[in-house]
């Protein structure tokens, strides 16, 4: 019997990594596939299930294992809990919370998962989590958010590194800078309900961070906003710089974290997706990095929109992709039990070509 690895991500919005899995796995097993189930991650929404799935405990929203630790914006002030109502008052600070929970906890290794932010802040509040101070030109304490930045005209750091002798990895896959045309405000903040003139206000924000905190703190702090990855989920990947982290790929963290080479070593084929195949996927995002490790396996792509094409699909070297979208009139992003029935009728398709060459659907 063909045995298949089902590894995607998740249809963001729409569907968890588990339940895409379980659609597409459901549809092979009816046409006779045994499958092996993987849901992954690549450091955004369901990194800390991904961890959990992994064998790590779930302690409040992150994830422990040993002395690791596993945290992630999305499910601590990402936009699916808070919105895109609020883009100037949007702060990092639960996820500070969390980090700094985590620490205090013993964890000497913890992994930031930073994806799905809902703020701009610069990882103001996660620095302020961790015990530093912004202050206004009246010495009076401001609350960390997009707002504020601006106004920030001392930094104050703590008397006790709540970071010192931790190791802090950045699991993501984003290299923008914090500023400029690609940065944290002008690329994404108007995804998460930014005016223009907001995004403008979040730019000088920002840029008078990185001149504060290098005065008053890290005099190479304009060194760390221009590295790939710092504008990642509104600057929290320059704070993770502030404080000492290293960045990883977050796709292929967590592939080595699930056992995905060890899995795909008995498997004839892999599925993998995500909510939409863009020019993000060819720079590295998860369906990539799934591609390069599959042992010269067919990749079979399966979906929620597809804007790459056939041109696209042959450049990342996929099997076959098979879009969602495609094989309805409605908009399947809205309705969650129609994506489930249309990837299990995917996977039913699929049955009949896994493992073999080159093919679109």
């Amino acid at each position: 019997m063909t045995r298949v690895l089902v590894a995607p991500d998740k249809f963001k919005g729409t569907l968890s990594a588990s339940e895409v899995a379980d659609a597409v796995a459901t549809g092979l097993g009816e046409h006779g596939v045994e499958t092996v189930r993987m849901p992954l991650a690549d450091g955004g929404d369901g990194s800390v299930d991904a961890a959990v799935a992994a064998g790590f405990t779930r302690v409040g929203p992150a994830a422990y294992a040993g002395a690791t630790g596993v945290v992630e914006v999305a499910n601590t002030c990402g936009v699916v809990l808070v919105g895109t109502g609020d883009p100037m008052g949007a702060s990092s600070v639960p996820f500070g919370q969390t980090v700094a929970e985590t620490a205090r906890n013993g964890r000497r290794r913890i992994v930031l998962a930073l994806g799905g932010s809902a703020s701009t802040d610069g990882g103001a509040g996660l620095l302020a989590a961790c015990g530093y101070s912004f202050l206004d030109a009246h010495g009076h304490e401001l609350e960390p958010c997009g707002a504020t930045l601006e106004r920030i005209t001392r930094i104050r750091r703590p008397d006790r590194d709540l970071m010192d002798g931790i190791d802090l990895l950045i699991a993501g896959d984003v290299e923008n800078p914090l500023l400029g045309a690609h940065g944290a405000a002008r690329d994404f903040a108007p995804q998460k309900g930014a005016s223009p003139a907001q995004v403008e206000r979040l730019e000088v924000g920002l840029a008078n961070l990185v001149a504060v905190l290098e005065r008053d703190v890290r005099p190479d702090a304009t060194s760390l906003a221009g590295l790939p990855g710092s504008g990642a989920a509104g600057g929290l990947g320059f704070a993770a710089r502030v404080l000492g982290a290293e960045m990883t790929s977050g796709a292929a963290f967590f592939l080595d974290l699930l056992g995905f080479d060890t899995a795909v070593a008995d498997c004839a084929a892999v599925v993998t997706g995500e909510g939409r195949l863009d020019v993000q996927t060819l720079g590295g995002k998860l369906p990539a990095v799934v591609i390069r490790r599959a042992a010269g396996r067919p990749v079979h792509l399966v979906v929620g929109r597809d804007d790459l094409g056939l041109e696209g699909a042959q450049r990342l070297g996929a099997a076959s992709v098979s879009a969602v979208v495609d094989r309805t009139t409605c908009d399947p992003a809205d309705d969650p039990g129609l994506s489930r029935w249309l990837l299990r009728r995917i996977g039913h398709d699929l049955a009949s070509r896994v493992g073999t060459p080159a093919f679109r659907g």
